[in-house]
């Protein structure tokens, strides 16, 4: 084999290894990656089913409750036009309160429920996930257009 021929090999080769690592890197980054939605993005499927991703909102008042085991604790998630029911088993942040900002991580059960794998709240009085706030005031709005629109048919 000439010097030419085991140069192009070598190029070859080294092509295909950067490739290869490529399409590894590529596809853990794929199974990695989350997508925020609102409930009301949930209500209306366009949530992946059978995936993770994260939903975000308030805490409904008075939807907190703990089973027996003290660990499993069901609350609902509300963007203020829509609510999902949460099932969340672990230790909750410290700041997680009723009618405060929050994110769960999980995937949507057959039955509608939101299976939370974890949970986030928020660190202050002025923090919320730019995503959550911008899906509550999304749904204040449509909720606001909606209060409208019966005013005029009546």
């Amino acid at each position: 084999m000439k010097a030419r021929h085991r140069r192009f090999v070598w190029i070859g080769a080294g092509v295909v290894v950067l490739a290869a690592a490529a399409a590894l890197v590529l596809n853990a980054f794929q199974s990695n990656l989350v997508f925020f939605f609102s409930p009301t993005d949930v209500v209306e499927n366009r949530a992946p089913q059978g995936r993770a991703f994260r939903i975000g909102g308030l805490v409904e008042e008075k939807s907190l409750t703990r089973a027996a085991d003290g660990l499993t604790v069901r609350f609902n998630v509300t963007d203020t036009a829509k609510t999902i029911p949460v099932v969340y088993t672990g230790i909750l942040p410290d700041l997680f309160k009723e009618g405060k900002g929050v994110v769960a991580q999980g995937k949507i059960g057959p039955d509608g429920v939101f299976r939370a794998t974890e949970v986030l709240a928020k660190h202050d009085e002025n923090y919320m996930p730019p995503e959550a706030a911008a899906a509550i005031g999304q749904a204040n709005s449509r909720a606001a257009m909606d209060k409208a629109a019966k005013t005029l048919k009546q």
